[in-house]
């Protein structure tokens, strides 16, 4: 469509004993409306599924854009694993996690299976509950937590059976991981998985698919096992869903050595992920990507205010793997 832009001027001529005036049109332009330039993320289509959640587009767009100008050298990748990597259901059944595959093995014993499922129906809703603060969380976690690991001697578990609990769980990563991966591996893009997960069981899982991958690297919570290999307890100071900024800072070497990639995607499933990035140094750019898998109609508005997108329900890497594709 056209406007239309008329400039006239008066003209005045005397003829005879009077004066005529005479409207010249000097100019008459088409002016053409600035073309409507879409947003690189509007172009995606999996960013247009109804269970994707973007409270300021504005901003996501400013950092993909500011991701694809700095390239791939610039980049690295933060992402939890116990439902963020791996799916929370699969065909109507809900999906275990690293922990869950310790606690339900086919070599614990019945004892503690019992003990562990009693402690994770009263802390669980807990760690999910909408109307506590993170502060309130946090005791409770630890108490979770410690609990566990005192538990853990009377397991039954020995290291050798690691490789079968793996195999005989239900654990399974989100469809499209493997592409996501195999995309960061090939674009030398390094993957921290930061986990408050059992380590053992996650680096059997990525073993597992043929994911462990040499720009991967681990941080999570590690079996400590005594001279005849039974499960003792974790090896170091214990990771849990509220202090991965200590495990941050902790692995500053880790970071120290990616200096110079300052730009991140974080993936997380909760609002403890969003400090796996407290490590990384000279931030220039975040971008920050949150699965929400439990009270999501009363957690949705949270979840906006703290990450960028929002996928609710969402079984998939289809997001992380668009926009690692536009960005590499």
């Amino acid at each position: 469509m056209f406007s239309d832009i008329f400039r006239s001027r008066i003209i005045e001529t005397t003829i005879g004993i009077g004066t005529v005036v005479f409207v010249s049109v000097l100019t008459f332009q088409f002016l053409k409306k600035p073309r409507k330039i879409s947003r690189i993320i509007d172009t995606m289509e999996a960013l247009k599924k109804s269970n994707v959640h973007i409270k300021n587009r504005d901003h996501v767009e400013e950092v993909v854009s500011q991701f694809i100008k700095d390239g791939p050298s610039k980049l690295q990748v933060i992402s939890d694993f116990d439902h963020t990597l791996t799916r929370i259901h699969l065909n109507g059944k809900q999906c275990t996690t690293t922990y869950g595959i310790l606690d339900q093995g086919p070599f614990c014993t019945d004892e503690f299976k019992e003990k562990s499922k009693s402690l994770f129906n009263h802390y669980h809703p807990i760690e999910v509950d909408p109307n506590l603060s993170r502060a309130e969380k946090v005791p409770y976690m630890l108490e979770w937590y410690t609990k566990s690991v005192l538990l853990m001697p009377t397991s039954g578990i020995s290291k050798s059976s690691v490789p079968e609990m793996v195999e005989t769980s239900n654990v399974c990563l989100r469809d499209g991981c493997d592409a996501v991966f195999e995309l960061l591996h090939k674009k030398n893009v390094p993957l921290l998985i930061f986990s408050a997960g059992v380590g053992d069981m996650l680096k059997q899982v990525l073993q597992k698919k043929n994911l462990l991958l040499p720009n991967i690297k681990i941080i999570a919570n590690f079996l400590r096992f005594d001279e005849k290999d039974k499960l003792l307890g974790f090896k170091d100071e214990l990771i849990h869903t509220f202090n991965k900024n200590k495990g941050s800072i902790k692995n500053s070497d880790y970071f120290e050595t990616l200096k110079t990639r300052n730009n991140v995607i974080l993936l997380g499933d909760s609002l403890g992920d969003l400090d796996m990035a407290a490590g990384v140094q000279n931030l220039n750019s975040i971008l920050k990507i949150g699965f929400l898998n439990y009270k999501i109609e009363e957690s949705l508005q949270e979840y906006m205010d703290n990450f960028d997108i929002v996928l609710t329900d969402d079984q998939t890497m289809d997001v992380a793997f668009v926009l690692l594709q536009s960005i590499l």
